[in-house]
This record gives C-alpha cells, sequence and structure tokens, in this order.
C-alpha cells in the first residue's frame, strides 16, 4: 500500500505499474498509466463544472471501465462519490439524493432499455435543493483549462486521509435508505487488511461482476484493484456464455462474486470445453474444477458496508481447521470485534453468543443524517445486528441477525420498505411482507389486506416504485387485517403467514 488516498494509490500503481491492465470490461480496458491520466483529466474538467473537494457527486451507470474512470475522477479530487443502485426507480432515487445531499449526478443515458432521461425528467426538483449538476455519461465535459488542471492537481495532492471518500447505501433496519460515509483512509486499510486472504496479489486477474455501486463491487473490486495494482475486470451482463468466453480471452486468475451466478456459469454446456486454466485457488468452488469441501470446511467471508466489506474469514484457498468447519473464521488483523449482551452492552467472555460489533479506525465514519450517537455505541463501537460467538481459539461463529433483514439475489431487502410502500396504495388497510421460497429460491410474498384490491394493480405500483429484487413474487389478498394470522401476542405470526402466503398466494399476471 503506498499512501492512503485514492490519488495517491493511482499514483502509485501508475508508476509502478503503468502498462499492465488496471480495468477491463468486453468492450475496453485501461492500463493504470491511462487510468491515472484519464481520470485527472476528468476531475480537471468536473472543476471547470463547478465540482469541488467535499461536494457529494453520484453516479448511475453499469458495470465499466468508464464507471472506474469517472468514480477515480471525483475520488482523487476530494469529492465524495455516491455510487447508486441502477435499479432504483423515481422515488428510491430522490430520497438517496436528498438524504446524501448530492450536488453533482452522472447518469447513463439507458440502463436495460430503461430511458433515463425520460424517468429523470419526472424527478420534482424542488425535493432536491443541493442538486445543481446532471450530466450524461455519453456526453464529454468541454476540455478543462489549464487553472482546472493545476487546481485538480493540487487538490489531490493536499487529500487527506481523515477526508471523506464515499457514501455507500444499504438498507437500515427501518427500511429507510441509509448512506454510510467511509473516510479514504479508513477504507483503504479495511480493504487492505483482507486481501491476503481473498488471495489477491499484484498479479491477480480478479473477475469480479457484483454491481460497483454496491459493497461488493465497490470495496472488494475496485478498492481491491487500487490497493494491489492488481487487473479487476467486470460487466454489467450474466450471460454465462458471454462470461466464459470473458474469463478465457482474458485469462482471469481470479473469480469472485455470487456463488449462484459461479454456479450457473459451471451449469453452461459451453463449460467443459472452455480453458480455464488460468484460474487459481481461491476462486469460487463452483467454478473450480476439482471436488468440492465438505460442508463447512470453507468459511464464508463476514462484513458489511459499514465496515468496508469483509472484516473476517479465513484464507480461501484453504480450508478451516479441523473442530472449526461451520465458523466464518477470525477477524482479520486489522479488525476490532466483540461480543457484547445485546441489552446490557456488557462485553461477553470465549464462546458466549451475544451481538457482535466492529470498532476501531478502519469502521464507517458515520450516516447521513445521523448524530454521533445515534450510529456508534457510547464508546465509539458500531452494532452489526448480528449475533454470534468468538471461541477461545479466536474462531468468530455466526449465529444469525437480530433484525429481519433478508438476502434476495445478492442484495440486502427489507420486508418492512416493501410493506410501508404498499400501505400507501388506495384500499390498503394492511401490508405484511416476509421471505417466502419461490422455485428453491428466496423472495418476498406479501399478504395485503383491503377492498377493491387486485394482485396486477398491486404488483404494477410496486414495479414502479421499488427495485426489481425488492417486489413481492408471491401475493396474498385478503379482506381484512382480521384474517392476519397472530401469536398470542397479539403480533402477526409470520412464520404461520410465511406458510399461508406459500400455499395460497399467486404470481402477478
Amino acid at each position: 500500500m503506498s499512501g492512503e488516498t485514492v490519488f495517491a494509490l493511482l499514483a502509485a500503481n501508475a508508476a509502478a505499474r503503468g502498462d499492465k491492465d488496471a480495468m477491463v470490461d468486453p468492450q475496453a480496458r485501461q492500463t493504470w498509466a491511462e487510468l491515472d491520466r484519464e481520470s485527472a483529466a476528468q476531475a480537471a474538467r468536473m472543476v471547470d463544472a463547478g465540482v469541488n473537494k467535499g461536494h457529494r457527486i453520484a453516479l448511475m451507470a453499469e458495470n465499466s471501465a468508464r464507471w472506474v474512470m469517472f468514480a477515480c475522477a471525483a475520488m482523487r479530487i476530494g469529492a465524495v462519490l455516491v455510487p447508486l443502485s441502477t435499479m432504483l426507480r423515481g422515488p428510491e432515487l430522490a430520497a438517496q439524493l436528498r438524504v446524501a445531499g448530492v450536488r453533482h449526478l452522472i447518469v447513463q443515458p439507458e440502463i436495460r432499455g430503461r430511458d433515463m432521461r425520460a424517468e429523470l425528467a419526472t424527478l420534482d426538483h424542488a425535493m432536491l435543493p443541493s442538486l445543481v449538476n446532471l450530466w450524461w455519461s455519453d456526453e464529454a465535459l468541454p476540455p478543462a483549462s489549464t487553472e482546472a488542471t493545476g487546481v485538480a492537481q493540487a487538490l489531490g495532492e493536499r487529500l487527506l486521509p481523515a477526508d471523506e471518500l464515499a457514501v455507500i447505501f444499504t438498507s437500515g433496519s427501518s427500511g429507510e435508505p441509509k448512506g454510510v460515509i467511509h473516510t479514504h483512509g479508513a477504507a483503504i486499510r479495511a480493504n487492505a487488511g483482507g486481501n491476503a486472504a481473498r488471495c489477491i496479489a499484484p498479479d491477480s486477474r480478479l473477475y469480479l461482476p457484483m454491481p460497483l455501486f454496491w459493497a461488493g463491487g465497490f470495496c472488494t473490486g475496485l478498492m481491491s484493484a487500487l490497493n494491489t495494482s492488481c487487473t479487476l475486470l467486470t460487466e454489467s451482463g450474466s450471460d454465462a456464455a458471454d462470461t466464459l468466453a470473458f474469463l478465457s480471452r482474458e485469462k482471469v486468475t481470479l473469480f469472485r462474486g455470487w456463488p449462484d451466478q459461479a454456479a450457473r456459469t459451471a451449469a453452461h454446456p459451453d463449460f467443459a470445453s472452455t480453458d480455464l486454466s488460468s484460474l487459481r485457488p481461491g476462486s469460487l468452488d463452483a467454478i473450480t474444477p476439482g471436488s468440492a469441501p465438505p460442508p463447512g470446511a470453507r468459511a464464508p467471508l463476514l462484513g458489511m458496508t459499514e465496515s468496508f466489506g469483509p472484516y473476517c474469514g479465513w484464507p480461501l484457498d484453504q480450508l478451516l481447521p479441523e473442530g472449526k468447519h461451520g465458523s466464518i473464521g477470525k477477524p482479520f488483523a486489522h479488525a476490532r470485534v466483540r461480543i457484547v449482551d445485546p441489552d446490557s452492552g456488557a462485553v461477553l467472555s470465549a464462546d458466549e453468543t451475544g451481538a457482535i460489533q466492529v470498532g476501531g479506525r478502519n469502521v464507517l465514519k458515520g450516516i447521513c443524517g445521523r448524530e454521533r450517537e445515534d450510529t456508534f455505541t457510547p464508546d465509539l463501537w458500531y452494532d452489526t445486528g448480528d449475533m454470534g460467538r468468538i471461541d477461545a481459539d479466536g474462531f468468530l461463529w455466526f449465529a444469525g441477525r437480530r433484525d429481519d433483514m433478508v438476502k434476495i439475489a445478492g442484495a440486502t431487502a427489507y420486508p418492512a420498505e416493501t410493506a410501508a410502500m404498499l400501505e400507501r396504495l388506495p384500499g390498503v388497510e394492511r401490508a405484511v411482507v416476509c421471505d417466502v421460497a419461490v422455485d428453491g429460491e428466496t423472495r418476498f410474498g406479501a399478504a395485503v389486506a383491503g377492498v377493491g384490491l387486485s394482485v396486477e394493480e398491486l404488483a404494477s405500483a410496486a414495479q414502479a416504485a421499488l427495485s426489481p429484487f425488492k417486489v413481492p413474487r408471491l401475493w396474498l389478498l385478503l379482506g381484512s387485517a382480521d384474517e392476519l394470522p397472530r401469536l398470542v401476542s397479539g403480533k402477526v405470526d409470520v412464520a404461520k403467514l410465511r406458510e399461508m402466503i406459500e400455499a395460497r398466494g399467486v404470481t402477478a399476471p
């Protein structure tokens, strides 16, 4: 690690590995020298257009080398990058722009068939007082002035590890958008602490299809490349045949990402005839030739947006020691992890199960709009919402979530958010959303009570307001909220309701 700012990392990588690939997508590639030069030129154009240190600049685009260039241009001058999901719909997009106080917005004009010019035209700009600039990713800003070029260079040289790097959104337990703030130094150190366990080295050619707007892509993809000067390979599509051709052509050495994507790729008819001899240990098991390890023998990485990616794990090219199968491995050397009683906050002893908290100088700086005391414990630890225990040998054993967070297709979703949206619709008395099994996959199911409702209208409204993975797949219409199953306490019996939705729920026509 040559420095604790993005500006310093770009300069160091250009000097040491300038002619080596930095970023590659199926249509384009950039060397480290090109990324440094082109991001510097774009940063100067941004300065001319009014961007300055500390300004929040959002980027809404699909994975590409150009996405990386825009991101690096903003971060190298101290502008705060706000990566936005390409799945956001109007109300969600406006909420994140407002929460983060975004001043400048860069958007890809067409995203998976969506006309973003038309969609953004419907935003109520009166509700976005901070937003002053909107640029399209395919348009070039005018050439930078000599003065702006000098200012951009000076901003980068004066950038500090304590300066804010990015606001990365993740769902909060209430379903409201949660903008997590990270600084340059904390993000770089947090990422560096886990790269060895993730088998990432300077000569790695890391394939990571996770969206760069999520922590999985941004924290463990882009930042890993900046930190190690490896090559990051990414794509926006998910066609298995195209992916296999890409992996072979580019001689990928490390396949990371979602296990289900790796499984789909390995199941494709072209898999057996594709040359993947460049892959090294540490890639996902499904894509790696050889026998699968015993269940629980490989430790999953444990992390979150607030910790800037994984903070605990085990070398991905090694099996866990005997007796530790099923654990998460050990916290990385840079990380501080403790287990506390969730009620009293008292620190627990080895092998006692409690709340997992993370601390130290490498965790988040804060959350947009929240006071420090509403974010951290009094002694400045962050409660992850996870439960677990650390045994006498230092291995962490995960015991689940304290709230109702659900992972759907690799994305974090909260039933409360979808339910709240449905309850704003005319005629809806009550909506309860929970996770259900649909064809072996986790999806949302919704029980909606009210009058004059139709599944088609409810699904259409949800699709217009929510990201696709948050839209219920199964719908159960009830005449009144009295039909909801309840526990003795009066609360909705979610387990019983799940059974009802799975048995009687219907899909939208």
